[in-house]
This record gives C-alpha cells, structure tokens and sequence, in this order.
C-alpha cells in the first residue's frame, strides 16, 4: 500500500515534459524503442520505485530483474529516511550551528556565531584565526560557504558582510593529511561516510577540483566509491557531468588505488559519532583527516542514494541494497542476541 501510495504522488507530481525528454535521450543513446521505454520506466517505478532519472542514472534499461532489484532508487531511499529518521532530531544535523554545537568535540576546529551583540568576540576569533570559513546556517551542496583572508584593515567591514549575508556561522580553516592535500591541495577533501542504524554501509572520497575551494559535486568536484572493508579506492572518479577520471585531471595524483590512511580508525570514528543521536539512524557524515586523526565537517540527514551506485561504480550491474539489507539484518541479529 505504501508502495502504491508513493508511485500515486509521484505521477501526480511528475514533469512530463522531462520525462519524455528523458525517453528520447536515452533512445538516442540506446537505439531502444521509445514506447519499450516509457512502459519500461512506467514498469520499474511500480516495481522499484525508481523515477525516471534513476532510470536514466543507474542505467536501467541496460539491467535484468536480478540486478534492478539490488539499486537502492529514490523511493528506497526515502524509505529509509522515513523509517530511521525522527524529524524531531533532524534539526541537528540540517543546522550547521545546531550541528557544531551537538558534535563539538568531533569537530577539532574553533568555531562562533556572529551576531550583532558579539563584535568583539569576532576580532578575538579573527585575530586568531586570521582564515577563516563562513557558512549559511541550513544550505547544502556548498552553497554559500566561503573562505576568507582577515588582517587588522578589514575586520569591520568582513563583520557587517557576514551579518547582512545571514551567513553567520564562521570556522576555524580545517587541516588535512598531506595524502588528502596532495589530492587537491586548494580544498579539504573529504570522505562522505554512510550510516545505517550505526553502521558503516557506504562511503566515497569526495575530492575538488580548478582551485574551488570546497570538493562538492555541484562545484566541479569528484567523487570515487571507497571499499567499507579495506577502505581502497577500487573504482575511478566521476564528476556531476559523468566524466571519468582514473587520476586527478589537475594534480595528476592516481586515484584508484589510493588507499585512506587510518581507514579502520575513521569507520570507527564515523560508527562512534553515529551512536550520540540514534534517533535519526540513516546519516550521510562528512568526515576528513588531520595530523590528530578523523574529525567531522558535517552531516546531511537526508543522505543521496545515486553517488555510490553510479554503473561505471557497480560490479556486473549489482546496487548497493544488499549491503544495506545485510547491515539491517546483521543489527537485529545482535539486537535479538543481547536481549
């Protein structure tokens, strides 16, 4: 029935337009007959509860049954959230300030809201931390975060830009390994690290890329899929127009292959962090590494289902469900075990 429910919202909210744009490009591309695919795309949102773009995305038209039921699609994803994710939690995490306040001591990092009682406290923080990142409260995807210089000529003036931004959360410059920074030295590349009810179920290095100071897709970033096991880069990278790279197209340094130091210790960190707020179970945690070990940048409650089941990412077709279904499996075991 939820099912049901679910594909009954999509259609009547559906773009149509889109949809048939969608069907003629991957006929384009495929040769495959249109109305075979707009019945086909019909087909596996009943069965999948996969949209059109997941169709588009994960390359369905190209996979059988076995392999279509193991892609974790949009209404999967948002069954998991639903499911795991209390909305009376979630403020914490879409936050940035609520956030810092919560995981302070996983942050390794200073940080200060800025408002228009507390100037002096801003020219102490910028005096020492003379870079400084500024960030919007409750934006993603890196928008509006920005890094800047401050010296003794522009205090005021960078302090009355922050408060008419509404961008008010300002942060200590974070540090990364040198094998993170020789990656991409201009931005802190960082691991998005996948929790599911406490447990590691996903993760990809997400790397930047022409100077951009942040690693997100949406500003030229890429991403490559991180073995959870042995914490080994084993497929390329990719950027949010699908090119893809086996070595960083700037720094040259070689992507697959690399492996995350400390690896165990930042699954560890990233499993430890997730138990202080079980109430929202299902958590996309950005974590990076410096000299004192793993800390956190932030997390995002709704955590995208497409980066890490991408086809150039996928062995014979097969989707990251199972990995999910055998962590879920494998807590209530443990939960049945200790009761």
């Amino acid at each position: 029935m939820k099912k049901i429910k679910y594909m009954l919202k999509r259609l009547a909210n559906m773009n149509y337009k889109n949809m048939f744009k969608t069907v003629d490009e991957i006929h384009t591309k495929t040769g495959k007959n249109r109305l075979y695919l707009f019945c086909d795309i019909a087909y596996c949102g009943l069965r999948y509860q996969a949209g059109y773009m997941d169709y588009k995305l994960f390359e369905m038209y190209d996979l059988n049954s076995r392999q279509r039921k193991t892609i974790i699609t949009r209404g999967i994803n948002n069954s998991f959230v639903r499911k795991y994710n209390n909305p009376e939690y979630t403020k914490y995490l879409r936050n940035k300030y609520l956030f810092n306040e919560k995981y302070r001591e996983f942050l390794g990092r200073e940080y200060m809201s800025v408002s228009k009682e507390n100037f002096a406290d801003f020219e102490n923080f910028v005096n020492k931390h003379h870079r400084i990142v500024v960030k919007p409260l409750d934006d993603c995807c890196g928008h509006g975060v920005e890094q800047i210089e401050v010296d003794d000529s522009n205090i005021r003036e960078i302090y009355d830009n922050i408060l008419n931004s509404g961008r008010t959360l300002i942060e200590e410059t974070a540090t990364q390994i040198p094998e993170l920074k020789n990656i991409h030295p201009t931005s802190i590349n960082t691991m998005r690290i996948v929790t599911l009810r406490q447990k590691v179920v996903a993760a990809y290095l997400r790397i930047g890329n022409n100077n951009n100071f942040v690693d997100n897709l949406n500003h030229e970033g890429l991403a490559a899929p991180i073995n959870i096991e042995t914490g080994r880069i084993d497929y390329p990278a990719m950027d949010k127009k699908m090119n893809i790279y086996e070595e960083h197209p700037i720094t040259k340094v070689r992507i697959i292959g690399f492996v995350i130091p400390n690896w165990e210790t930042v699954r560890e960190f990233t499993e430890k962090v997730s138990k202080i707020m079980p109430e929202v179970g299902y958590v996309g945690w950005d974590v990076s590494l410096n000299e004192h070990g793993p800390y956190l940048i932030e997390a995002n409650e709704f955590p995208g289902h497409d980066i890490y089941q991408l086809p150039p990412h996928r062995t014979d077709g097969i989707g990251m469900l199972p990995v999910f279904e055998s962590a879920l499996k494998d807590d209530d075991i443990n939960k049945n075990e200790r009761e």
